[in-house]
């Protein structure tokens, strides 16, 4: 399941709690495109604003609505009970696979970190993905550690935050990475304005955002380098840059795609878990311009 479109779908949240119904239509668009896994309760996901319960709810949903395509669940907490105990919730609800982050309120060091994989390997049954996103946790892994961590048997992927922007660079940090780890385990590039750098420089799976929202054309840009067409995937990723700029306009992903969501009449326009605040009308008015512009649908 390490391999291809891996959508990482909104978790719509209202005063009420989890907007099942709109995180319903959500997947819909998911399983009708058949993007090729699931990735649920990421950074977009807002798992790191949702009880225990609203997690395990959420991965049951997924399941529920996924069919046979794979789900992927992040389990990521403070606390390695915290984690185990999430990790059982999600293998109960049929996860395929965990995402794992390295979250802390102390800083962690490698030690810690690489104790906290192998605990949590030796402890399930499904395979883990390595979450690398020192933008949310603020722990960076070195390669060093990625190479120790992927000798662990659980280990099958590493999700890393993004590669140098030009495309010599993008080749030269992926094989670095590669060199150290072990035969098997996939790198999948997330940061998607950096999708298509990280594809042509031979990452095996796009860990994406707005292909949790857009699944149809991230899959275009799967495809297209899975037939290893380079120029095709520049261009469609490089024709995308209008919605890359408003990721970083407002400060990341989750605030525009929340928008997106509600523009597309899929959720409530104000969809986020407080603190996090739905953007201004303003934006929202240049989030549904570029949805039109490019076609996104």
């Amino acid at each position: 399941m390490f391999n291809g479109l891996s959508a990482f779908p909104l978790t719509p949240v209202t005063d009420g709690g989890v907007d099942e119904k709109g995180f319903s239509h959500i997947l819909s668009r998911l399983t009708d495109a058949r993007v090729d896994s699931m990735g649920v309760l990421g950074s977009t996901g807002s798992y790191a604003y949702l009880t225990r319960e609203q997690r395990k709810r959420v991965a049951a949903l997924a399941k529920q609505h996924a069919g046979n395509i794979p789900v992927m669940v992040c389990v990521g907490a403070v606390s390695t009970d915290d984690i185990l105990h999430l990790a059982d919730d999600a293998q109960a609800a049929g996860a395929n696979a965990l995402l794992l982050p390295a979250v802390s309120y102390q800083p962690l060091r490698d030690e810690e970190v690489f104790s906290l994989f192998e605990t949590v390997t030796r402890h399930v049954s499904v395979p883990v993905c390595i979450y690398d996103n020192p933008g949310t946790t603020h722990f960076t892994f070195t390669d060093k550690l990625h190479g120790r961590l992927s000798s662990l048997e659980g280990v099958r992927s590493v999700k890393i935050p993004g590669v140098p922007d030009s495309p010599d660079a993008a080749t030269e940090r992926v094989k670095a990475l590669r060199q150290h780890l072990r035969p098997g385990v996939t790198i999948g590039i997330s940061g998607d304005a950096y999708a298509g750098l990280g594809l042509n420089a031979g990452c095996e799976v796009w860990y994406s955002v707005c292909g949790g929202l857009f699944p149809e054309m991230a899959k275009q840009i799967t495809e297209a380098a899975a037939a290893n067409d380079r120029q095709r995937v520049t261009a469609l990723t490089t024709r995308l840059e209008p919605l890359w700029s408003l990721f970083r306009e407002h400060g990341g992903s989750i605030r525009v795609i929340a928008a997106a969501a509600g523009v597309l009449g899929l959720t409530d326009m104000d969809c986020l878990p407080r603190p996090l605040q739905p953007l201004s009308a303003a934006a929202i008015a240049d989030i549904a311009h570029v949805i039109s512009t490019l076609e996104l649908k």
